[in-house]
């Protein structure tokens, strides 16, 4: 190559140097947008600050979550079918309750204390024709779950469909201020609640039915604010994988969604206000989902014509990670 001949490819190389620099300049003055891919818009940050005490009420959230999924069709999925709920009072357990009605379910819920959101999960259900009882009381208690299955089955007809998705979760960023209390609040609620509902629920189950337990992208990326949280949905993964392969013979599959942020009283009875405001920004979406955006994953995991050779699986919706 000619001197001549190398002083035009380094001015070239410059000149696309220049071009990306350019591009890098406007790109930096454009505000990153969030992004919208579904039938409706969805509310973005800024979020007015905002804080509960728990276990945080749906009823005074803003924005209120987006649950009703009204662009959804029902096609009798789950026609017939009878799904028990924990934490479907509010959140991911109210949508994936109006949801698994819409296909033809019907519903029973459990929650702590949080009445009014249960009555208003109740109303939501019956809209859509199906049956809704609801049942109050603490997942942390074998003698609750097993009552509470045991009335299910007695007042509904049978159990198909087990959704273990009632959690605690409040941040600490020192290990050293992780009490032994809020540590076994949080083991207790969300790692012996989901095995005592499991070990209530399977012996009324038929081949066909299905466990699905809510996970979390903590679970799978850890979170340096929510360590006995991460430490439990890791768990809850692992319960997953090891339930399903123990199951395979009475022909129950048990599956795992694993949410990323989602708008729900969970987090805003427990992030501070401050950082409520900015809650689902730093995902790759820039927002937190819409519970309505997790309930189709929980409907396709329930259904039989959908999932039926799904078992022992984690199924991630965190917003592009």
């Amino acid at each position: 190559m000619t001197r001549s001949q190398s002083a035009r490819t380094a001015a070239k190389q410059r000149d696309i140097q220049e071009e990306v620099a350019e591009a890098d300049r406007k790109g930096r003055d454009e505000e990153p947008k969030a992004m919208q891919a579904g039938a409706r818009l969805y509310p973005v940050p800024p979020f007015p600050k905002q804080h509960q005490p728990k276990p945080g009420h749906e009823a005074k959230l803003d924005p209120q979550p987006m649950y009703d999924a009204p662009f959804y069709k029902g096609s009798e999925k789950l026609a017939g079918k009878v799904a028990l709920i924990t934490g479907g009072d509010s959140g991911i357990g109210r949508a994936v309750a109006v949801l698994f009605a819409r296909e033809g379910a019907d519903v029973a819920i459990c929650h702590l204390a949080e009445g009014q959101d249960a009555k208003d999960t109740i109303a939501a259900v019956e809209a859509e024709g199906r049956r809704c009882i609801a049942f109050a009381g603490d997942v942390k208690d074998k003698a609750f779950c097993t009552r509470t299955v045991k009335c299910v089955v007695k007042d509904l007809g049978r159990l198909d469909i087990l959704v273990n998705n009632a959690a605690f979760q409040v941040h600490t960023k020192d290990i050293l201020d992780l009490s032994e209390q809020h540590f076994d609040e949080t083991l207790k609620t969300n790692l012996y609640g989901y095995f005592f509902m499991a070990q209530a629920a399977v012996p009324h189950m038929e081949p066909g039915s299905a466990i699905i337990n809510t996970g979390s992208v903590t679970g799978l990326e850890g979170s340096k604010d929510l360590l006995d949280y991460s430490m439990t949905k890791g768990g809850i993964h692992a319960f997953t994988r090891s339930l399903a392969g123990q199951l395979v013979p009475r022909g129950i599959r048990v599956n795992a969604v694993a949410p990323g942020p989602v708008w729900t009283p969970l987090n805003t009875s427990d992030k501070e206000a401050g950082d409520v405001a900015k809650f689902g920004a730093n995902t790759p979406m820039k927002r937190p989902a819409q519970p309505e955006e997790l309930a189709p994953a929980y409907v396709f995991l329930a259904s039989p014509q959908c999932s039926s050779y799904i078992t022992g699986e984690v199924l991630p919706i965190i917003g592009g990670y």
